[in-house]
């Protein structure tokens, strides 16, 4: 699964740390198996006045090792209609009693092991009254089945129906042992309105029309795997097939993106072969196929055979010329076919053997398809998320202890963990790395595993230990905080290099490349960084331009160097040439603008091969000093006007906006016009500043046709500065149908700004109850975070200021009036 806002939430909002222990946290054992699923075969009905589905269930079960007379299933807020224990042709009513959350049944007879049983259950699963069934307020955010716009009151959004299995709520529609450790064989007859598309895992084998105008769709999946990957996705859907060694690959989309679908996910076929060849095994599943879901509750699923992606995934042409931003996803989600679906973690405490891969595989296509700065890139930007989180650094990546299962879904589970495994792949090597893969696979195939053995695979091939490796990284938490320092003895010719570890954890074990650069030639050093202090010191016949410490720029930790100079940092970005290891250089220059030096370096980096080096450059950029203006003045334009990234050209134009020049305004209007939305975006967000009466103007204008991402950011915004009520229905209207998302929580702090000004109380109110369904909206997973920074920060906001206003405003009364509004909305 992928979550989304996760890099947002940890930058805006205060953190509060706590510390992992058993005195705030329950010790969660990996799940009991008592009894042992085996095969699921349903019957479903979907009733979209009620959103409640009507199910017939036979699962086949067997004792795991000791004889049983009953057994225990998740059946979450459900109406149980009949239980019977089915033989042959002939099902007999069963003793059961229900509490609304588990459901006990009474056997016919006692069963041994490798003896097999099947019940019968019929049932009503009622997701949205699951409180009322029964259901916890902890699962009330987990519907497990979801009836999107289900009477089709709503004229802009389609009528669909979804499932979220992940982490236990397969079991709110179809009752089952909900438990990841557990995993069967699967039947699913979906009776659906013959207009809509169905989806399910495995293969669609049959359908039938039925004389009601449905039709019943029949999907087998022959091949084991966990309850939470069960899936049911109906539609309106338009699939768009493609082929990978004769096994069906297909995208259900809405119709109108069907003629981007290939697009959007067409480097899948390509995903997979890649995949195969780094794990050495072969896609295991009869087919793929991706689906879009609105109001979707997460970034995506890996449901088996049937990934789920927010409709975020559903880019239009226009959108895709600044780049895919879903593609890193589409690996995510596939990868886990391998790791989350063939070998699963055996309970969400071992989540890491799960999500840490699906988050590397990132790093791992990126690098694959578009060379080694974009995997390193997507490495570094998943380390900072992690490294900026003080509370996820002080939680084990494979921990025991947690109040809920949804706590594991975090920064360490996905960001650390997949950083974790980058630093193992480099200490490996990548041969024995893929054949440790290759070997926990295979040893683990259509079964579950936790972090000791994927040790034990990485420790077979390698025939290395690594218990330290695993002791550190993967049962402990934190991670090095390290001050080196460099000092070169020209008496003795030796370079010196001492590394403090400051971290309060123990001191972390650290095989580390350093790098030294004299007369023109690089000498490697492995070493191992073992001690909160320790001096390595080396031969160098004379000064060396540079001391690289983690010459691979792998190594997961917070790091200052003294006695860096600039010279060094400038010579590291013309010779050490790793995507870091000129971040690093760009940055430092960034921080050194008074030098002429310094400044020549970043106007070099201006042209950097790597796009997303230019853009950081750009924005690394000081042009309120002269001296910088002047130096990169015809760079900028040059990337404004042809760069062939558009969003680097964005980046240009936005930099342009600090030259009062007549023809860069001529291109900022022109660019408005930009078949980029990232462009169009950037060129009316400095038109805004330029002048803003035009920039309204133009997004009057193009606020009647479509605009999405940036431009649609920057036609709000240029509504929300003129503060005019006869736009409060389009910035609405367009922040509504916003899926969850960064661009989403961007546009609230610029709609709270909106609503200061304006006097008309309906309007506020309209922006107001924008905001608060935006925050009862939020998947539990973000609310802890998100919900008190609505309320304490925007709504609070807009309530002072017009407490202010009230104090000079012959309108006292109408303001008066928002006031009380928004309070009892905080309330």
């Amino acid at each position: 699964m992928r979550n989304i806002l996760r890099l947002l939430v940890i930058l805006m909002l205060p953190v509060v740390v706590f510390a992992q222990s058993a005195t705030d946290s329950v010790y969660q054992a990996v799940p009991e198996k008592i009894n042992d699923l085996v095969h699921t075969k349903l019957e479903a009905r979907f009733d979209y006045e009620k959103s409640y589905m009507y199910g017939k269930v036979w699962i086949t079960l067997t004792p795991h090792f000791y004889s049983v007379d009953s057994v225990t299933l998740d059946a979450k807020g459900m109406d149980i209609k009949a239980v019977g224990i089915v033989k042959g042709t002939v099902t007999a009513p069963a003793k059961y009693t229900y509490d609304g959350q588990k459901l006990y049944i009474k056997l016919d007879k006692a069963y041994q092991r490798g003896q097999q049983y099947k019940v019968y259950i019929a049932y009503t699963a009622k997701p949205e009254e699951l409180e009322k069934g029964g259901g916890s307020a902890a699962i009330k955010d987990n519907k497990g089945i979801y009836f999107i716009n289900p009477k089709g009151e709503d004229k802009d959004k389609p009528t669909q129906i979804w499932t979220q299995g992940e982490t236990e709520s397969t079991s709110v529609w179809c009752p089952t042992i909900d438990k990841p450790n557990q995993k069967c064989t699967q039947e699913f007859f979906l009776i659906v309105p013959s207009k809509y598309v169905s989806l399910s895992n495995g293969k669609l084998l049959q359908q039938q029309k039925n004389a009601d105008g449905t039709r019943t769709d029949y999907w087998k999946m022959d091949l084991p795997h966990s309850p939470y990957l069960f899936f049911i996705g109906i539609g309106d859907y338009a699939i768009v097939k493609d082929m990978y060694k004769g096994k069906e690959v297909s995208y259900y989309v809405e119709k109108e993106y069907a003629a981007v679908a290939k697009k959007i996910f067409g480097n899948t076929p390509e995903m997979i072969s890649f995949f195969e060849k780094l794990t050495g095994v072969n896609y295991p599943w009869p087919k793929y196929a991706q689906m879009t879901a609105r109001d979707y509750v997460s970034g995506a699923m890996e449901n088996t055979t049937a990934t789920l992606h927010q409709e975020s995934a559903q880019q239009d042409s226009r959108q895709l010329l600044d780049g895919n931003e879903w593609e890193s996803t589409i690996a995510h989600e596939l990868f886990h076919h391998w790791f989350g679906d063939y070998v699963t973690a055996k309970s969400w405490s071992n989540l890491t053997v799960n999500e840490s891969f699906a988050n590397f595989s990132q790093v791992l296509w990126d690098e694959y398809k578009y060379g080694k700065d974009a995997g390193d890139a997507e490495n570094y930007e998943n380390m900072q998320q992690y490294l900026h989180s003080a509370a996820d650094a002080r939680k084990d990546l494979v921990r025991f202890y947690y109040k809920d299962k949804e706590d594991m879904f975090d920064l360490v589970s996905y960001q650390k963990g997949g950083r974790i495994l980058n630093m193992l792949r480099n200490f490996l090597g990548e041969e024995a790395f893929y054949k440790g893969l290759n070997l926990y696979l295979n040893t683990y195939k259509f079964g579950n595993a936790d972090a000791n053995q994927l040790r034990l695979a990485f420790e077979e091939i390698s025939g290395k230990d690594l218990n330290w490796f695993f002791n550190q990284w993967y049962f402990s938490n934190g991670h090095p905080k390290l001050n080196i320092t460099y000092s070169y003895d020209s008496g003795n010719k030796t370079a010196t290099v001492n590394v403090k570890q400051t971290q309060s954890n123990p001191a972390f074990t650290l095989p580390v490349a350093i790098d030294i650069y004299a007369d023109g030639k690089k000498v490697r050093h492995d070493v191992w960084v073992t001690e909160k202090d320790q001096t390595f010191t080396f031969p160098s016949v004379s000064q060396p331009d540079l001391i690289n410490f983690d010459g691979d720029k792998i190594l997961l930790s917070e790091k200052t160097e003294a006695g860096k100079s600039l010279a060094n940092y400038i010579f590291q970005y013309k010779n050490a040439g790793a995507y870091v290891d000129r971040r690093e250089a760009i940055a430092a220059c960034a921080a050194a603008q008074d030098s002429a030096a310094a400044i020549e370096l970043l106007k070099t980096a201006l042209r950097d091969k790597y796009f997303g080096l230019r853009s950081f450059a750009i924005n690394s950029l000081d042009l309120k000093k002269d001296a910088v203006k002047q130096a990169v003045e015809t760079t900028i334009f040059d990337l404004a006007k042809g760069d062939v990234k558009p969003t680097v050209k964005a980046d240009a134009l936005m930099a342009l906006g600090a030259y009062d020049k007549q023809i860069y305004t001529d291109m900022i209007r022109r660019s408005v016009n930009d078949s980029s939305y990232s462009v169009a975006g950037a060129a009316l967000t400095v038109l805004s500043n330029i002048d803003s009466a035009a920039a309204y103007s133009d997004a009057k204008r193009l606020s009647q046709s479509t605009a999405k991402g940036k431009l649609s950011q920057a036609i709000s915004n240029a509504f929300t500065m003129a503060g005019r009520e006869e736009d409060v229905d389009y910035v609405m209207n367009l922040y509504n149908k916003l899926p969850l998302s960064d661009e989403k929580f961007e546009l609230s702090q610029m709609i709270a700004y909106y609503a200061i000004q304006l006097k008309n109380t309906d309007k506020v109110k309209k922006i107001v109850d924008g905001l608060v369904s935006f925050r009862e909206d939020l998947p539990s997973i973000y609310k802890n975070n998100l919900a008190p920074y609505i309320n304490n920060v925007l709504l609070k906001s807009i309530a002072n200021q017009k407490m202010a206003l009230k104090n000079v405003s012959p309108d006292a009364a109408a303001l008066q009036q928002q006031i009380d509004y928004i309070n009892e909305k905080i309330k």
